[in-house]
């Protein structure tokens, strides 16, 4: 993950992202890349407690120097993309672990990234509601074209993915396209 985010330079070949090799930008610009183009979702939701949804969603902004209008704009756009309109003012307290993990997602994909790298997205959740977070996975990879990279220690969660790769020890030992591919409107109806 951490060459994924130029956050590491691979010790061999090359990683680009776009085109994008980390090795020719400051620390400054590689931030500026990881805000603009990689949305990141964590297994504990990483949310500021005393903010709302909307401004939890609307933090990768700030960074970018969008403005305040188009912020929430932006916000709330991308709060409705996962579910949760009319859940904005809500505090992380007031929202299910799920919700929380929702806006997680919508802060990852609210500067609309070219990735998103999940870390163990559905570690904390039931799985009811990891069926819930992988279709929403799945349409934002199908309707807006974003590809999702994703950690899991969980084969059942593995099996929504088109591809899976597994490393064992820091090395690829695995590496093939998942035939027996789940969709979240499948499961939901099993």
């Amino acid at each position: 993950m951490n060459i994924l985010e130029f956050l590491d330079q691979p010790t061999h070949g090359q990683y680009l992202l776009e085109g994008i090799s980390g090795e020719r930008f400051s620390r400054d610009e590689l931030a500026e890349i990881r805000n603009r183009k990689i949305g990141f979702v964590f297994q504990g939701f990483n949310l500021l407690a005393r903010t709302s949804a909307l401004e939890n969603v609307e933090l990768p902004m700030i960074y970018a120097r969008t403005s305040t209008l188009k912020r929430k704009e932006m916000a709330l756009k991308a709060l409705s993309e996962v579910g949760l309109a009319g859940r904005e003012h809500h505090h992380p307290s007031q929202l299910s672990g799920g919700e929380q993990q929702r806006v997680a997602i919508a802060r990852a994909l609210v500067n609309q990234p070219s990735i998103i790298l999940a870390d163990e997205p559905t570690g904390n959740l039931d799985s009811k509601t990891n069926i819930e977070i992988m279709g929403i996975f799945q349409r934002l990879n199908r309707d807006l074209g974003i590809t999702i990279i994703m950690i899991t220690h969980e084969p059942d969660v593995a099996l929504y993915a088109k591809r899976n790769i597994h490393f064992k020890d820091g090395a690829v030992v695995d590496d093939r396209e998942n035939p027996s591919r789940l969709t979240a409107a499948e499961e939901g109806r099993a």
